[in-house]
């Protein structure tokens, strides 16, 4: 135990303390009055607008932004990878869908959003396309990218011994496509907090988005930035999670092999 405890500190005091320095300053520097509060709220404000809105935050809002995050990281996996691997068997599948793909990041969020609305109104579904949107492309790229970085040399091994293509992909290609495919995923669930936050911004009624709008539109700072912390913890977590089922997956694949 105090191995670890000790591992722990060495790889995150650093930062941890810096981070304590910054809250610090921020605290000392919004109480002096160098910066308004409407404009910056001192630490200790954000706690208290986190704690006199909590059952309204954790009850209604971060439930609503947590299941339009996961919907939408579901379905962006699972058609991202099986778009990725798509891509990867089929050059012509790749031609037509590339493109294609690289078109989808070009548009802006907050200028395609009012159309996911007039399509699915202010129902889940607008803001979970948003989410897609947002989140699909890490996980093709990483899919489609990662499975090109097959070893040759096992490949031409494997093809001496008669194996065909599924054997290749089964056995050499996915395996070492792992790192990569996680990679995507870790980028891809945070770009779901942050493609669910403009979805609520545009158009809900609940939500951490929704709340900080209106709470922007009131001038309460504190609040707003007590949403956006939830927010980054949310991020923060599921990005955690992932790294934790990577770790877990790659243990079991070395395990194996």
């Amino acid at each position: 135990m105090k191995t670890r405890l000790k591992k722990w500190a060495e790889q995150y005091g650093l930062f941890l303390l810096v981070v304590l320095l910054l809250v610090s300053g921020w605290e000392w520097v919004v109480r002096q009055g160098m910066i308004p509060s409407f404009i910056l709220p001192a630490p200790s404000a954000i706690w208290g607008a986190l704690l006199e809105n909590r059952q309204l935050l954790f009850e209604e809002h971060l439930p609503a932004t947590l299941k339009e995050v996961l919907i939408g990281f579901g379905l962006s996996v699972i058609g991202g990878l099986f778009m990725g691997v798509g891509m990867h068997f089929s050059r012509s599948l790749e031609k037509v869908l590339y493109p294609f793909l690289v078109i989808s990041q070009t548009v802006p969020l907050i200028a395609i959003s009012p159309i996911f609305i007039m399509w699915f109104g202010y129902s889940i579904w607008s803001k979970i396309a948003v989410t897609i949107l947002t989140a699909f492309f890490p996980i093709v790229v990483s899919t489609y990218d990662g499975l090109k970085t097959g070893s040759l040399e096992y490949r031409e091994l494997l093809l001496t011994m008669g194996a065909n293509r599924w054997d290749i992909f089964n056995k050499i290609q996915l395996p070492m496509a792992l790192p990569a495919i996680f990679s995507g995923l870790k980028l891809s669930v945070v770009y779901c907090v942050v493609g669910a936050t403009i979805g609520e911004w545009l158009g809900a009624s609940e939500g951490l988005g929704y709340f900080s709008r209106r709470m922007s539109g009131n001038l309460q700072a504190d609040s707003v930035f007590a949403s956006i912390f939830l927010l980054s913890m949310l991020g923060i977590v599921l990005f955690l999670l992932i790294g934790l089922l990577e770790k877990q997956v790659l243990k079991n694949r070395n395990r194996f092999n």
